[in-house]
């Protein structure tokens, strides 16, 4: 039985149903082998040699692998259609030719299958080819381009800018159109437009809308009324003026259907109509797709299989009739450059299941396929068709010209089915429906509005439209969208908020920095240049050694050129790069970077010790003004607490400053210093704004724990404290010691005002609601001593009943003897029995040596007497 090696244990288990016992169905678990995250696993000085390391977790998955072929000596390399799963199953033979899994003699071959199906396996298995080489050379390329750009780049950024996490090939160039465009978002100035409406009616009463394009003989455009002026003189001149039908043209339209999914439309869509997340969207294909649903989810191809488009045409004419068939199937030309990677689309593997038929339990895996399936229907049906309507009004003098546009739709077409979503709201006046209108006729106005209008700033990136200028612009593969996207977001480079994607200060400074002294590395052209070559050598076209060296030629001499950088001359670069946006002019003409609090200062961007950025001025420790990192917000600055602390006053000599931790907010008293390494602390309450803290509370923060006084029955002390989970008491020698009683308090005012009376009862109700725990249970009967191996042996009142115990040994009594006359001798044997089960022995006292006996003096032996010789007579 041959063995057939997939990535993951579900589609083994289709498969296996599919090929049946002549087969052993094997997962490899995704990637058997990884570079070790350690310098030198990337040697450039040898040739780029690569040290590979099998995981810990895959070690048992190869082990099985390795038993498998001991029996069957066949190995078929069965994983996914790509980049990936071809560099998976050269790991494969690579991993099991080491371990002698491999022979001479095994045959080895490789099978790809766009779907799980039947069909789609068993046609895969009568064409088996070997591991394709360039592939593999591209993939390696690609590891290590990205473990140097990784383990060279990211230890200069930990030097040069505390708190940053990690840069990358791909990453960062990503993070840099995020944040270009908060850039453009923040110099974006809001330019004010009028526009002018009229509601007109028909001479049979019906009402339509139209717009003011044109006045005074000149033809308007978007900014041509400026003011509420302007616009209230054009209203004047439409109500002074009796308007009529001029024109009426009316123009037949069609729209297409989208072409079916590749990867990219795919995220693209699952975000706009489900608000999934590219990552999330992955998975959930992942599972449709190793369930047999749908054809491989990461794919760059738009096209689809003869069959497919045969089947798709076939449920169109079943569901929707002849008409909804275009006469010609539609062929759409596949976007990928690299014909290696240019897999089919993404659609449903039986494109007369719809989703209803496909019975899928799992509501996003529902939502998903309803999606694939719809658009793939509807990427093979009839275009949609309308008369579009154009009407123009005038007055009789020309001075204005109103115009009204609409559509009626005459044919739905695809639209029955499906139509993509959109990334931000449009407003469409073609939308709209005109009623019944004729040339000539006069138009009577109900009402003439002005209205005013800002432009707006061009829309923070969703993963959507992130994922679709990552296309635009060449950078990155549908395989490594949802991973890019998902890490500049773990590594705090970036925050989600109402599903737009916002740059955060650490964000800033990466791009900042890589900017200035890695500009290349990060460019769009060169990163695009880069994959393109990449796809070269996947094409068999290009040599992945030369694309490392013409790579690393270059960056080492630039990671070179930065280690010798002092932190001061970097922050200072970054300060200049970022002027524009730290330090916005000052309409006064003033120096945006001279500190008001001093007069004397300048304001500069500093980094925290724990990370992230702020303000401050160059006066310190004399002027100690901060405020937060990004461009001038007096509201902002009031209330933020910058990554120094935020200052709250003075006590008892004592600077009081409100942090931001790790851990949450809270209070500190005084700086941390050489002789006062851990200054007194405490948390600000969950329910309490940081921000808001006064001085008068912070201080009555600090003065906790509270000491309420010795508990009167065991003199222990009694403190009030505010924990993790609340306000609380503790009874025992101090608030660090795990043991003793904690009760908890209503209310965070208590910690002040709770006295003893009130403790001790909340104490005694918190024992006495957990029963006997926390205190040492007393025993229902004292056996005495263990005779063999000494220690008292008791018997206890238990959960489940009566019990013997004799050190850590817990016996249970059986219900047939009663406690009250258990001996001493059957208890041993209990417990005897008991420890036999544990596999525990009872250690037996040693019997005391006795005194050996004193000997005795041996006795004297007494002299043997010679036998005298007996002498024989003569006869």
């Amino acid at each position: 039985m041959p063995v057939v090696v997939v990535e993951s244990p579900a589609k083994a288990k289709t498969i296996n149903k599919y090929l049946g016992s002549n087969y052993t169905v094997l997962a490899s678990f995704g990637h058997v082998r990884d570079l070790p995250p350690k310098d030198g696993s990337v040697d450039p000085d040898d040739d780029f040699a690569m040290k590979w390391e099998i995981a810990s977790d895959s070690k048992k998955h190869i082990k099985a692998i390795v038993d498998a072929l001991k029996d069957d000596n066949e190995l078929i390399l069965a994983t996914d259609p790509d980049r990936e799963g071809e560099a998976i199953s050269w790991h494969l033979t690579e991993a099991l030719t080491a371990k002698k899994a491999i022979k001479k003699d095994t045959p080895v071959s490789r099978v790809v299958f766009n779907a799980i199906t039947k069909t789609a396996v068993t046609e895969a298995m009568k064409n088996p080819r070997q591991v394709d080489v360039p592939l593999v050379d591209a993939y390696l390329a690609r590891r290590a381009l990205d473990y140097l750009v990784g383990f060279k780049l990211s230890p200069v950024l930990w030097r040069k800018l505390p708190g940053a996490k990690s840069a990358g090939r791909v990453q960062s160039v990503t993070l840099r159109i995020i944040v270009e465009r908060e850039m453009e978002i923040e110099v974006f100035r809001a330019q004010e437009y009028w526009s002018v409406k009229a509601v007109l009616q028909t001479p049979r009463g019906q009402t339509f809308e139209a717009r003011l394009t044109a006045l005074a003989g000149d033809k308007l455009d978007k900014f041509s009324i400026e003011n509420q002026t302007q616009a209230e003189l054009a209203v004047q001149a439409i109500t002074s003026r009796d308007l009529v039908i001029k024109s009426v043209e009316a123009k037949p339209g069609s729209r297409n259907p989208s072409p079916p999914f590749m990867t990219s439309t795919l995220q693209q869509e699952a975000s706009r109509k489900f608000g999934m997340g590219a990552k999330q969207a992955m998975s959930v294909a992942q599972r449709l797709y190793e369930a047999g649903h749908i054809t491989y989810m990461r794919t760059d191809g738009i096209d689809m299989a003869p069959e497919a488009v045969i089947a798709a045409r076939d449920a169109i004419k079943a569901k929707f009739g002849e008409k909804y068939v275009p006469a010609q199937p539609r062929i759409y030309k596949n976007k990928a450059k690299n014909a290696q990677e240019a897999h089919e689309c993404v659609r449903p593997t039986d494109l007369m299941v719809d989703t209803a038929a496909a019975k899928i339990v799992d509501s996003d895996q529902r939502k998903l396929y309803d999606l694939i399936y719809k658009r793939t229907i509807a990427s093979q049906m009839e275009a949609a068709r309308f008369e579009r309507t154009a009407v123009d009004i005038a007055s009789d003098d020309g001075q204005v010209v109103l115009r009204a546009n609409g559509q009626v739709m005459v044919f739905d077409g695809f639209i029955a089915v499906y139509e993509e979503g959109r990334d931000d709201a449009v407003v469409d006046d073609d939308d709209k429906r005109l009623p019944q209108i004729h040339e000539g006729e006069n138009a009577v106005k109900e009402t003439v509005t002005p209205e005013q209008h800002f432009t707006q700033p061009p829309p923070r990136y969703t993963e959507a439209t992130l994922v679709k200028r990552m296309e635009e612009l060449g950078i990155g593969r549908p395989s490594t969208y949802a991973s890019i996207v998902t890490t500049i977001q773990d590594r705090g480079y970036v925050e989600k908020d109402k599903n737009r994607l916002i740059p955060q200060d650490k964000g800033r400074l990466v791009t900042a920095f890589l900017s200035n002294y890695f500009r290349k590395y990060i460019g769009y052209d060169f990163t695009a240049d880069l994959e393109n070559q990449l796809d070269e050598v996947s094409a068999g076209n290009g040599d992945y050694k030369k694309v490392l060296h013409n790579f690393w030629n270059d960056f080492s001499v630039a990671i070179a050129e930065t280690s010798e950088l002092r932190i001061t001359e970097v922050l200072e670069k970054i300060n200049d790069v970022l002027e524009p946006h730290l330090f916005p002019a000052e309409e006064d003409g003033s120096d945006p970077r001279a500190c008001k609090n001093c007069g004397i200062g300048r304001l500069s961007m500093r980094t925290a010790r724990a990370g992230g950025a702020f303000i401050g001025c160059s006066n310190y420790p004399e002027c100690r003004y901060t405020r937060p990192f990004g461009p001038p917000n007096p509201e902002a600055e009031a209330s933020a607490i910058p990554p120094d602390g935020k200052l709250l006053g003075e006590d008892a000599g004592d600077e009081i400053r409100v942090f931001k931790g790790r851990f949450g907010p809270y209070i500190q008293r005084g700086p941390i210093t050489e002789e006062n390494k851990k200054p007194p602390r405490q948390g600000v309450p969950p329910d309490w704004n940081p921000e808001e803290v006064a001085l008068a509370e912070a201080v009555k923060l600090l003065e906790l724990p509270r000491e309420i006084g010795p508990h009167p029955e065991d003199g222990i002390m009694v403190w009030a404290n505010i924990g993790r989970y609340g306000p609380y008491l503790k009874h025992a020698e101090s608030t660090s010691h795990r043991g003793g009683t904690n009760a908890n308090l209503e209310g965070i005012d208590e910690v002040w005002t709770v006295g003893m009376n009130r403790a001790v009862q909340l104490l005694a109700e918190k024992i006495a609601s957990r029963g006997a725990r926390g205190k040492a249970a007393a025993p229902i009967r004292e056996l005495g001593e263990h005779p063999e191996a000494g220690g008292p042996i008791n018997i206890y009142d238990g959960k489940y009943g009566p019990y013997v115990k004799w050190e850590k040994i817990n016996a249970t009594i059986p219900d047939t003897i009663d406690p009250a006359e258990l001996t001493i001798a059957h208890a041993v044997d209990l417990i005897d029995e008991r420890a036999a089960k544990s596999g525990k022995t009872v250690k037996k006292k040693a019997a005391p040596k006795k005194k050996a006996a004193a000997k005795k003096p041996a006795a004297k032996k007494k002299p043997v007497a010679k036998k005298k010789p007996v002498v024989k007579k003569a006869d």
